[in-house]
């Protein structure tokens, strides 16, 4: 059993009570002035979380994530406000505490985005077939140039929303379309609306005219939103490489994110002191083995797309087989995962789990069957929700606040299914949630405290609204490039 010591408790609610109330409450005051949702989140949605309540998960079969806790067969979570306060079995929580039966389900940590295009949502699978020229023409030299801030805030929320009904409790927001400090604003409202928590990385537009506001905005938002380090939102930037960016970044205290980054590259910025733990790059599938010594000599983070990267044809396009996501383990990397953008495929993490777990083993069989003497051991299942979980807190500079279900830490925690058809029985765990598990198995999901999704349905989410919501965006969008729907294309 692990547990908060009595003194910790008490620590934690003096702190509580001395704390101003816009600090404890930062995430509401940002979103106080924000109605761009449309009606689509009600009244409860936007309710603080009250750090007088108690929840008591009861019963469950629980994957900490955490080796100095434990897993439990069948196990409860005491959580106070946003805190997870106890974890073992058999807890008493006081009487008022709301008590979820937790029976015939696997609790785990929440799965971590590392990487999202989140403006993009409303352009879901426009493009399955498509290579990343298809892609480009599609967003960035198609549909971007016409975004308004709401369409930059209908994107985000739409992203978000999906993650949290997909059991992704954080998302780093890599926005490369803020054409405007009114699209930045949008964004990262949107963010805040959602409830989800979220790393807003902020970027300049890839084509067409702009307010060429970026970099300075990053300045801008800061004092903005993020001046309180108590709040689900966080801000970073979004600099693909480039030294005067970088510095201005850091020179904020903001760590930096970024696609595009070569082999040359990193030897250049290693050599000039540029690389370290306060970066994450997206991909890194094509890297040269002394390119990846580097890395993990400079303590980067990398997070790996394994199906962005086979579908779109980047790099050698195997990250998970021959590129990053292998590369990173043969060189002891601990990578994330990302789901990129979602013009192609699903939003949710159980397909890049999947994705990374079938072709690096596929791969890792067919070198072994060719005789290749360095030929990788196959990946397991805890290596794949390792990456879907800590190692992508870990790439979000949240390890402390999230990524395992551990006392202390603030309560992401989602509850999966396991008594459905697709899952029943449970002979594994580990093995339902990697292998078997989907979106309708995730029955309950809590973020800092807070339930967002109850029994399989997103909590205080009014979805007639959120359609309409939805369907006025992408009509504008669709009007302004002269765009013909065809479903059956």
């Amino acid at each position: 059993m692990k547990s908060i010591s009595r003194r910790g408790l008490l620590k934690m609610g003096a702190a509580l009570a001395a704390a101003p109330a816009a600090v404890r409450n930062a995430d509401a005051a940002q979103r106080a002035g924000t109605r761009q949702d449309g009606g689509t989140l009600e009244a409860a949605w936007r309710a603080p979380v009250n750090p007088g309540r108690h929840i008591l998960l009861r019963g469950g079969t629980i994957i900490t994530m955490d080796p100095a806790v434990g897993d439990f067969a069948i196990g409860d979570v005491h959580i106070q406000g946003k805190h997870i306060v106890e974890v073992g079995r058999s807890l008493r929580a006081p009487a008022s505490a709301e008590v979820i039966d937790a029976a015939g389900t696997i609790l785990i940590p929440g799965f971590v985005d590392c990487h999202r295009h989140s403006w993009s949502a409303q352009f879901r699978r426009i493009i399955p077939d498509g290579l990343i020229a298809n892609y480009m023409s599609t967003t960035h030299q198609g549909f971007a140039p016409f975004y308004r801030p709401h369409d930059m805030y209908v994107g985000n929320l739409m992203t978000a929303l999906g993650c949290i009904d997909a059991g992704i409790t954080c998302v780093i927001d890599n926005s490369h379309n803020s054409r405007s400090a009114a699209h930045s604003d949008a964004a990262v409202e949107a963010l805040f609306d959602s409830g989800i928590r979220a790393v807003h990385a902020s970027g300049p537009p890839q084509f067409g005219t702009w307010d060429n506001q970026w970099p300075a905005d990053l300045a801008r938002l800061q004092k903005k939103y993020f001046t309180s380090d108590d709040q689900l939102v966080t801000l970073r930037a979004f600099a693909n490489p480039n030294r005067e960016n970088w510095a201005l970044a850091r020179s904020l205290g903001l760590k930096i994110h970024a696609d595009g980054i070569s082999s040359e590259l990193i030897e250049a910025f290693a050599k000039d002191n540029l690389l370290g733990p306060d970066f994450t790059f997206n991909h890194a599938n094509a890297l040269t083995d002394a390119a990846w010594r580097l890395v993990r000599e400079t303590a980067c983070n990398v997070d790996v797309c394994t199906r962005s990267d086979a579908q779109y044809g980047l790099g050698n396009g195997a990250s998970a087989g021959v590129g990053g996501f292998q590369k990173a383990l043969d060189f002891g990397v601990q990578p994330g995962f990302s789901v990129d953008n979602e013009t192609s495929y699903s939003s949710d993490m159980f397909g890049e789990m999947r994705a990374a777990f079938f072709i690096q083993r596929a791969v890792a069989t067919n070198r072994r069957a060719n005789k290749d003497p360095d030929a990788p051991a196959p990946v397991t299942v805890r290596q794949v929700l390792q990456c879907a979980t800590v190692n992508g807190a870990k790439c979000a500079a949240l390890l402390d606040k999230c990524g395992t279900i551990t006392p202390g830490k603030e309560a992401d925690i989602v509850i999966i299914r396991a008594d459905e058809m697709n899952v029943y029985p449970l002979n594994s765990a580990l093995g339902t949630v990697v292998q078997a598990a989907d979106v309708r198995n995730v029955d309950t999901v809590i973020i800092g405290g807070a339930i967002r999704k109850r029994r399989g349905v997103l909590v205080g989410v009014n979805m007639p609204r959120f359609r309409q919501l939805v369907d006025e965006s992408r009509s504008y969008l669709f009007a302004k490039m002269n765009y013909t729907l065809d479903v059956l294309s």
